[in-house]
């Protein structure tokens, strides 16, 4: 018999790993965790909506006001006397 073929048995081959030490969470890092999700959650909040009253106020002034610039408009072209 050939001795190539047969395969001497070896114990397995462990490859240590180096240890790492644990980084343990400090008072630091959960505040500045504890603060970012704070503003995230105040970036994200409901803005109160307009009421059906005060944007129909807000409209009503708005053509108030292009009434209004029309009219001055309107005014000193009458009284600009012609070329």
């Amino acid at each position: 018999m050939n001795e190539t073929l047969i395969r001497p048995t070896h114990p397995p081959i462990v490859e240590e790993q180096p240890t790492r030490p644990v980084r343990r969470v400090g008072l630091l890092d959960r505040i500045a965790l504890h603060v970012g999700i704070a503003l995230i959650k105040w970036g994200r909040r409901p803005l109160p909506l307009e009421s059906r009253e005060r944007r129909a106020n807000r409209v009503e002034q708005q053509l108030a006001r292009l009434a209004r610039e029309r009219q001055a408009e309107r005014s000193m072209r009458l009284l600009t006397p012609a070329r």
